[in-house]
């Protein structure tokens, strides 16, 4: 049962719906929302195995169509029975993929009467972590694993927010089709989904290993089908590395799905469970994951608390900045002002730039509404004085490596640039950091008069590593100051190596 706490402007006795077009499983919960809690009144699972009707080219079958309009048929009593802008419906991976989806999609609107929202793998992570955040005890940077039908989802993420997070084409349906032909379990075959397995998390995995998480959460599926074992047979522990071998070992030797008999293994996951089990394998040794607990939701519950969610919106990291401006007499004004002023220049970047990720805005903006945290102590070094505070102040939200980033970027805001910080970083994050400064130091630059109607608004034009502010005709020389300091520091990236022009 869900139980947490929801905003009192949530109307009394409401019901809400979330269904799932997963690739191997269709879902279906039902919540009352009342007195402020959250609770299931029923849940509803139906095995479509979706992802198993798409060909070589990505078309869908018609017979997987009709297994699942087929169980649509099924959830829309209920469904009729709950306010339409209560009711919100999402299709995944194989929907995403599939080169005919309007086939499937189109006569599931008229059967549900409602849209199906076929979302991104960025947005079925970050709908997951959700979930996951809402139903879980969340200590510190926590990374969640869903393995889906025919995609794995990824994510970091601390209190209630994601801070990175992929989605990769790789699920227990699409592989057990590639990887184990005719039901076939050898060591062959487990070796060949393992590597490709492995194949699709190299250029991913070094990112997830550079941020420092404290526990490893994974979203149901194949991991609670291992968890279910391990209970079973009375081991009371995380998943670790050796059960998951244990267990590959326990298929080999049943030789063909048809004869896979483990204690604890349901029959609804039987089908699944060693290309599952193939992809955890390779996801615990590309990600050196140590164990792995069990999330108390995913998906069907970031759904729904996505719809709640609407009310009131928790953003733990602006609650955390808005509590360090507060704490340390920050001028709100013109913390907002530069941090305006500094989305608009990174937005530019990313756009024209490969070295941005999902967290770039947001560490610039974080570093931009703390850039005067150091005046607390006094002006002189004020930069310094600030990347000191922000290394024993806890940055709510934030990895260690992200609270450091940020860190950075205040202790290099102004005056001269010390380019060893950039050996403490990756070289891709370290380019991201560079950029990162450039734009902070500028727009802080741009808001020296400390107005808003002061604030010459440049186009920002990247050429590789030359980096050209084009003002409109006569608008520099009507602020001679920014003028007179954009000067300045141009020469001072000149000296770090960088070029920045003014036109």
């Amino acid at each position: 049962m869900l139980t947490q706490s929801l905003p009192s402007r949530i109307i009394e006795d409401e019901y809400y719906a979330a269904v799932d077009l997963g690739s191997n499983s269709f879902h279906m919960v039902i919540v009352r929302v009342l007195s402020g809690s959250v609770q299931i009144i029923s849940k509803t699972k139906q095995k479509v195995r979706l992802a198993a009707g798409l060909d070589v080219d990505n078309h869908l079958s018609q017979d997987a169509i009709n297994r699942g309009l087929a169980c649509l048929e099924t959830f829309k009593q209920k469904l009729n029975d709950i306010p339409a802008q209560n009711v919100k419906v999402v299709a995944t991976a194989t929907l995403r993929i599939a080169t005919n989806s309007h086939e499937f999609t189109d006569i599931a609107e008229t059967i549900l009467n409602t849209p199906i929202n076929v979302i991104s793998g960025e947005e079925e992570a970050r709908l997951i972590y959700l979930g996951v955040a809402y139903t879980s005890a969340n200590h510190g940077n926590t990374l969640v694993i869903d393995i889906g039908g025919a995609s794995t989802e990824i994510i970091i993420g601390r209190d209630m927010q994601p801070v990175h997070l992929t989605s990769i084409n790789m699920g227990c349906v699409t592989f057990m089709e590639q990887y184990f032909v005719g039901g076939e379990l050898n060591e062959f075959n487990f070796e060949q989904a393992q590597r490709r397995a492995k194949e699709l998390l190299k250029k991913l995995a070094p990112t997830f290993l550079c941020f420092d998480w404290q526990q490893c959460l994974g979203a149901s599926g194949t991991p609670q089908a291992v968890t279910t074992i391990l209970v079973k047979q009375d081991i009371n522990d995380a998943i670790r590395l050796r059960y998951l071998y244990d267990l590959r070992q326990r298929c080999i030797e049943c030789g063909h799905i048809d004869t896979l008999q483990i204690e604890g293994l349901e029959e609804s996951r039987r089908l699944i469970f060693p290309s599952g089990l193939s992809i955890l394998i390779a996801l615990f040794e590309e990600l050196a994951i140590n164990d792995m607990q069990i999330s108390g939701g995913a998906l069907r519950e970031g759904i729904i608390y996505g719809m709640l969610d609407n009310y009131q919106r928790t953003d733990r990291r602006a609650q955390g900045v808005e509590q360090l401006v507060t704490r340390f007499h920050i001028d709100l004004g013109h913390s907002e002002r530069v941090k305006k002023c500094a989305k608009k220049l990174i937005r530019q970047v990313c756009s024209q730039s490969d070295f941005c990720d999902f967290e770039t805005e947001s560490l610039v903006t974080t570093a931009a509404a703390l850039h005067e945290l150091g005046l607390h102590i006094g002006y002189k070094q004020f930069h310094q004085h600030g990347a000191y505070i922000l290394s024993h102040v806890d940055l709510t939200g934030f990895t260690q490596l992200q609270r450091a980033f940020v860190r950075d970027l205040v202790g290099m805001h102004r005056q001269e640039i010390d380019l060893s910080v950039l050996q403490n970083y990756p070289s891709e994050m370290g380019t991201m950091l560079v950029n990162a400064l450039r734009v902070l130091r500028i727009a802080v630059i741009l808001c020296t008069r400390r107005k808003d109607e002061n604030i010459p608004e440049p186009k920002l034009i990247l050429e590789h590593d030359n980096w050209v502010l084009k003002f409109e005709k006569g608008m520099l020389s009507a602020h001679a100051l920014v003028q007179a300091e954009l000067v300045q520091e141009t020469w001072i990236q000149h000296k770090a190596g960088w070029k920045l022009r003014c036109e």
